[in-house]
C-alpha cells in the first residue's frame, strides 16, 4: 500500500502569516520524507484565506523538488477547469523535470463553487472544461507540436516546452464523487482518488465496484487503481488519538454543512441532514480512522481488504485545529509505525 500525505498548507492560527505557513509547510514535507513517507499530495484551495495559502500546487510542487530527493510529489488535486491547459503543461513538466520525475498528477473539478465563481467559470461547464484541458494536456506532454479545436480552447502547431522527465508523462489519477463518474473514468482506464466525509467508507464499496466492472470490460490491464483519501489522526494510545482528534474533526464537520448546502453534487446534498446532526462516535464509526498504530493498522489493513484500495493520502488534520506537534507526530507514527505493520 501506497502511504502519503494530503496536505493543505493550513494557517495554524488566525494570525499566522503566509510567510511562516509556507516556511512550516515545507519544513514539515522534509520531515515526512526523513520519516519514509512514500508521497506527499498538494490540495488546490482557492478563496479560503482563513485556512489554507495553498492555492498554486504546482509552484508549491517546484519548491519541494527542490528541497527534497525522494519522496513523491502529488497534486490532490490540480483543478482543471480553472487552468490554461498549454500552460499547465509546460508547469507540469517543469516540476517533473526539476523533481526527476517525481510528480504525480492528480487532477479533479472540485466541489467548491466558490472557487469557479472567483475565477469567473460557470460550474456548469467544469465536466466539459475538464475533459477539454485533461486531452490537450496529454497531447501537449507528448506531442512535439499540436493542433486542436475545442469548444474552449484553440491551438495551432503549439509546442509545450519542457517536456517531461516521465516517459510518456507523469502518472494521472482522477477524482471520482458523482455516481455516474466512476464507470466513466473505468471506461477510461485512470487510477482512481476516491474521498469520505458526508458518506461512509463501506458506501465506497459499490462506486468502486461499478468502476472496476467497467475497466475491466473496456479491456484494460489489471483492474483499476484506487487511492483513499482517509481523515486520520494517530497518537501513542487509542485514547490519546480519540482525545486529541476530537475538537477538530467535529469543527471539520461543523463547517461541512456549510459546504454541503451550497454543493453542486446532489448525492452530497442528500447527506447534508446526517452530517448536521452528526455524533463524534458517528463519525469514527465509518468515516475516519484514529487510533494507535496497532488500532489504526488494523484499520488499513481492513480497508484493503473490503475496499481493494492501493494507497492512502492520509488527511491528518481535518477541521485545523490539531496544533502542529501533535499533527507531526501523528505523521511520524503512521510513517515509522503503522506502515510497517501494512506495506
Amino acid at each position: 500500500m501506497e502511504f502519503g500525505w494530503y496536505v493543505e498548507f493550513h494557517r495554524q492560527v488566525p494570525a499566522q502569516t503566509d510567510v511562516d505557513a509556507f516556511a512550516q509547510g515545507l519544513a514539515q514535507v522534509a520531515d515526512a520524507e526523513r520519516w519514509g513517507l512514500d508521497s506527499v499530495w498538494l490540495a488546490e484551495i482557492h478563496q479560503q484565506a482563513a485556512r489554507s495559502v495553498l492555492s498554486v500546487p504546482m509552484t508549491v510542487a517546484a519548491a519541494i523538488a527542490a528541497r527534497t530527493s525522494r519522496i513523491r510529489i502529488g497534486t490532490g488535486v490540480q483543478v482543471l477547469p480553472l487552468c490554461h491547459p498549454l500552460r499547465l503543461a509546460e508547469e507540469s513538466a517543469t516540476v517533473d523535470q526539476i523533481s526527476r520525475g517525481r510528480l504525480l498528477m492528480g487532477v479533479g473539478r472540485s466541489g467548491n463553487p466558490r472557487a469557479y465563481a472567483a475565477y469567473g467559470v460557470p460550474y456548469s461547464e467544469s465536466r466539459e472544461r475538464f475533459y477539454e484541458v485533461l486531452d490537450i494536456l496529454k497531447r501537449a506532454w507528448t506531442q512535439e507540436s499540436f493542433s486542436y479545436e475545442g469548444r474552449y480552447y484553440s491551438f495551432s502547431n503549439a509546442r509545450a516546452v519542457p517536456r517531461p522527465f516521465q516517459n510518456p508523462h507523469p502518472p494521472i489519477r482522477i477524482a471520482g464523487a458523482s455516481e455516474d463518474t466512476f464507470p466513466m473514468l473505468g471506461r477510461l482506464g485512470y487510477p482512481l482518488f476516491v474521498a469520505v466525509r458526508s458518506g461512509s467508507l463501506a458506501g465506497l464499496a459499490p462506486d468502486l465496484k461499478a468502476y472496476r466492472e467497467a475497466y475491466q470490460e473496456a479491456g484494460h490491464p489489471g483492474r483499476g487503481e484506487v487511492h483513499l483519501r482517509l481523515s486520520l489522526h494517530v497518537a501513542d494510545t487509542d485514547a490519546r488519538a480519540l482525545e486529541e482528534a476530537e475538537p477538530s474533526m467535529m469543527a471539520g464537520y461543523k463547517k461541512l454543512v456549510t459546504q454541503l448546502e451550497g454543493s453542486p453534487n446532489k448525492r452530497r446534498r442528500a447527506e447534508l441532514e446526517e452530517v448536521r446532526n452528526i455524533t463524534y462516535t458517528d463519525v469514527l464509526r465509518d468515516k475516519v480512522v484514529v487510533g494507535g498504530p496497532e488500532r489504526v493498522a488494523e484499520r488499513l489493513l481492513q480497508l484493503q481488504e473490503e475496499l481493494g484500495i492501493n494507497g492512502i493520502l492520509a488527511e491528518l488534520n481535518f477541521g485545523a485545529l490539531i496544533p502542529s506537534p501533535l499533527m507531526m507526530r501523528s505523521l511520524q507514527l503512521l510513517c515509522e509505525k503503522v506502515r510497517p505493520r501494512v506495506v
